[in-house]
């Protein structure tokens, strides 16, 4: 009897070739799509489905999403933060409530989906690694997983690059073969974080009017609520100056958005909670890490310090914000990561 597998289809590319590689090689595919939205459409995934004569299925995780990610999202601007709701989706939802809905309800033997990640056995066991095509690599996002969930992952995709896969959709005659990429978060419309978050939580303290300072605290101009700004941003300050300035602290209590010349963004050191290892060290650890998902490795030194990780990076580090991630790498083996404070 073939291996049953559940296949992540969210209606791109991706996900789609996915399921046709699968198939192809013998394995018995199912679909299944994440709800997540009441105005999502579906149709996509399940044209595509159709088109390789599997079964599709829906999954509603509409309550669940709404609790964990978009509400996550909210409340960490809220709080003078950046979050990152892809890394929490993935913990949470896709192999999260999604794996156990795969394994459990739909009886399948594996989860496979369209990132471009690499999944191999080695050592004794299972490691998560960069995707052949760095700039394409989606491994980052991936730290939350666990080296028991590894051996039930399938990422098909992780030794092609983008443009194989086109390629490749397209001979197989896909439906959504040139469907273009989703460049935005899936549940923001516009990509208009800044109206999400205040439709959610109008009256909150950190989207009340305030003042913009310098660092020693004098008022250069004013702003429109703390949760409107992120740390290292330039544009949209509305302020005049002879040099450039940039937001280098978010103080929501006080409802002041700090800003300063660009050499001050950069720091050689930061602390992390909520620290999840896949396969942990012996600490310290002379490791590389990315501080944000667009960032490269760098070189750094990672110790525990009480219920915390603190991080020392050979040279410094532009821009390091609270609420993103911090992942670690030993090579192209993804170890872990945690949440920058």
């Amino acid at each position: 009897m073939n291996n049953k597998v559940a296949v992540a289809m969210s209606g791109g590319v991706d996900s789609s070739l996915t399921a046709a590689l699968l198939l192809e090689r013998g394995f018995e595919v199912v679909g299944v799509t994440m709800l997540l939205a009441d105005a999502q459409n579906l149709s996509d995934a399940r044209n595509v489905c159709e088109h390789l004569g599997i079964n599709h299925h829906v999954a509603d995780f509409r309550k669940i999403f709404r609790a964990k990610v978009e509400d996550y999202f909210v409340a960490e601007y809220l709080r003078g933060r950046t979050p990152n709701p892809c890394v929490r989706c993935n913990r949470e939802i896709k192999f999260g409530a999604l794996f156990d809905f795969a394994l459990n309800e739909l009886d399948a033997d594996f989860l496979a989906t369209g990132h471009y990640a690499r999944i191999v056995f080695d050592d004794e066991r299972f490691k998560l690694k960069k995707a052949a095509d760095v700039r394409k690599d989606q491994s980052y996002v991936l730290y939350n997983l666990t080296a028991d969930k590894l051996a039930k992952i399938i990422l098909p995709l992780g030794e092609f690059t983008k443009a194989e896969t086109r390629r490749l959709a397209d001979e197989m005659k896909l439906p959504v073969a040139h469907k273009p990429d989703s460049q935005e978060i899936c549940f923001v419309p516009n990509d208009d974080y800044k109206s999400f978050v205040a439709a959610r939580k109008p009256e909150a303290d950190a989207l009340q009017t305030g003042d913009i300072v310098d660092a020693n605290g004098k008022v250069l101009g004013h702003h429109c609520g703390v949760a409107n700004y992120t740390i290292g941003q330039r544009k949209g300050l509305g302020i005049a100056a002879e040099h450039p300035l940039y937001v280098t602290r978010l103080d929501v209590e006080g409802r002041k958005v700090f800003v300063d010349a660009g050499d001050k963004l950069f720091s050689d050191e930061l602390t992390a909670h909520d620290a999840h290892w896949i396969y942990k060290p012996t600490l310290p650890k002379t490791l590389h890490a990315k501080i944000r998902y667009g960032s490269r490795v760098a070189a750094c030194t990672v110790a525990e310090d009480e219920n915390f990780l603190r991080v020392t990076f050979d040279e410094a580090q532009r821009a390091i914000t609270s609420g993103q991630s911090i992942v670690f790498y030993d090579g192209d083996e993804v170890l872990g990561g945690a949440i920058i404070d």
